[in-house]
């Protein structure tokens, strides 16, 4: 059986969940006291590369590019997509980086693993939503791309990669592809991975087990590089390496409160009254709403 080199990208992102997010006064996002988390849409380009190494075998590879706390994010796609190795490119050179600079910066460490046969990337991120950084990639490195798979199938002997895309217009319909490998692939969110066999079933238990205790000294497999290690000229990376003008930030809304609140003054007797009214029968043991 032919075995296949599979890469999957991710990255680190705020956490938006009500009650993690972290603003300033005039409503801006402060990420150094935001928690950080996988980005939602990579777990489905996780899924892709988990299926095809259920079915075809072979080794995965994830990567990111981001500062050093994103070894977290890499740790927990390895434990959901069983990956074999992990690669964080880090660097201060790198930071403030666009999708343009970061896509040449992930293209030159992909070529240096070689020639991987499927690169999986998620649709957008739930920070930047461009969706530019997995095609802008894509044509650093010269392979034809599928976007929008919602389910795909490899033949390894025959070097190809058939997928049905969802195709968005006026209404929502499915299209079947097919291209040569090398291939990079963009998962949809819709993307549903299928295990038909007992054999894949079995396989997926066995790398289960094999992941949980590679996850947990995850740094083992884990490999550093910044810009001097992929030999990445300074004027092509970071700030300076970034076309992109940002013309305007709005302010990111705060989301509304779930329960209605009602404000009660010290000094409002019969205010207070009320709200031991209502603790009382709870203080009790007597449950309420």
């Amino acid at each position: 059986m032919v075995s296949l080199h599979t890469v999957v990208l991710t990255k680190g992102v705020p956490d938006f969940r009500e009650g993690q997010v972290s603003f300033d006064e005039e409503g801006h996002l402060e990420r150094g006291k935001t928690p950080t988390v996988m980005n939602p849409n990579d777990s489905h380009a996780l899924d892709a590369a988990l299926q095809t190494r259920v079915r075809h075998g072979g080794r995965v590879s994830v990567m990111s590019m981001g500062p050093p706390g994103y070894k977290d994010v890499l740790r927990e796609a390895m434990e959901s997509s069983y990956a074999d190795d992990l690669y964080l490119v880090s660097d201060r050179e790198l930071a403030a980086s666009d999708t343009w600079a970061t896509s040449i910066t992930l293209a030159t460490a992909i070529e240096r693993l070689g020639e991987p046969d499927v690169v999986f990337a998620g649709f957008k991120t739930a920070d930047g939503e461009t969706g530019h950084t997995g095609p802008q990639t894509c044509w650093c490195l010269d392979m034809p791309i599928v976007t929008h798979v919602i389910a795909l199938d490899i033949d390894p002997e025959e070097r190809t990669l058939r997928a049905k895309r969802l195709v968005e217009g006026d209404i929502e319909e499915i299209e079947t592809v097919e291209t040569s490998l090398p291939a990079f692939v963009v998962a949809d969110p819709e993307f549903d991975p299928t295990y038909r066999t007992a054999s894949h079933r079995l396989e997926l238990k066995d790398l289960r087990a094999r992941t949980k205790r590679r996850a947990e000294a995850f740094e083992d497999h884990l490999t550093v590089w910044d810009h001097v290690n992929l030999n990445l000229d300074p004027d092509y990376i970071g700030l300076d390496g970034s076309p992109t003008i940002v013309s305007s930030v709005d302010p990111i809304p705060k989301a509304p409160a779930e329960r209605e609140a009602t404000m009660v003054e010290p000094n409002d007797e019969e205010g207070m009254r009320e709200v031991l009214d209502v603790m009382r029968p709870l203080a009790a043991g007597g449950g309420g709403d």
